[in-house]
């Protein structure tokens, strides 16, 4: 398996898209992506121990996944599902629990668009992040997302392949 590194552009300025291709079919990337089980392998990034996954996965359902880092920091997402199309596209909510005093879950939230494309036995995601604004697109850019989201995405193939 070589590394696909997923490609990380902007789109506009409230927008960063995400796309990676897996060597694995949709369905197993998808369950990966959305069985609790499955997340707390690879939603880590080598970067601590998940704690807390948590996925009702239906229209109005929540989600909510932490984990803590070696140093005792814990880092956690929430949201809400708005939109499933099973294997193929999931809209969700997303707000990082520890936002800046101040900011509001809506100004410092994201609706995120995961789309599951299979072509010959490969799947290509592309993950769709829409912020409220420039500044919190950019915070969320600064914050060092990518290195994570790398690592995870990798383990995230690892796990789907293990599921053949």
């Amino acid at each position: 398996m070589t590394n696909r590194a997923a490609k990380v552009t902007l789109p506009t300025d409230e927008q960063i898209l995400i796309t990676r291709e897996f060597d694995a079919p949709r369905d197993l990337v998808y369950e990966a992506w959305t069985t609790p089980e499955l997340v707390k392998r690879w939603w880590h990034a080598n970067r601590g121990a998940v704690t807390d996954v948590e996925i009702d996965l239906r229209v109005g359902g929540k989600w909510r996944q932490a984990m803590v880092t070696p140093d005792g920091f814990e880092v956690a997402f929430h949201g809400e599902y708005r939109a499933i199309v099973p294997n193929e596209r999931i809209v969700s909510t997303e707000v990082y629990e520890g936002l800046p005093e101040g900011v509001s879950e809506e100004e410092g939230g994201t609706v995120n668009t995961a789309t599951f494309v299979e072509e010959d036995g490969r799947t290509t995601v592309t993950l769709l992040i829409q912020a409220t604004s420039k500044v919190s697109r950019d915070a969320i850019i600064e914050s060092g997302m990518e290195d994570g989201l790398q690592d995870a995405l990798d383990l995230l193939e690892q796990v789907a392949v293990s599921l053949r």
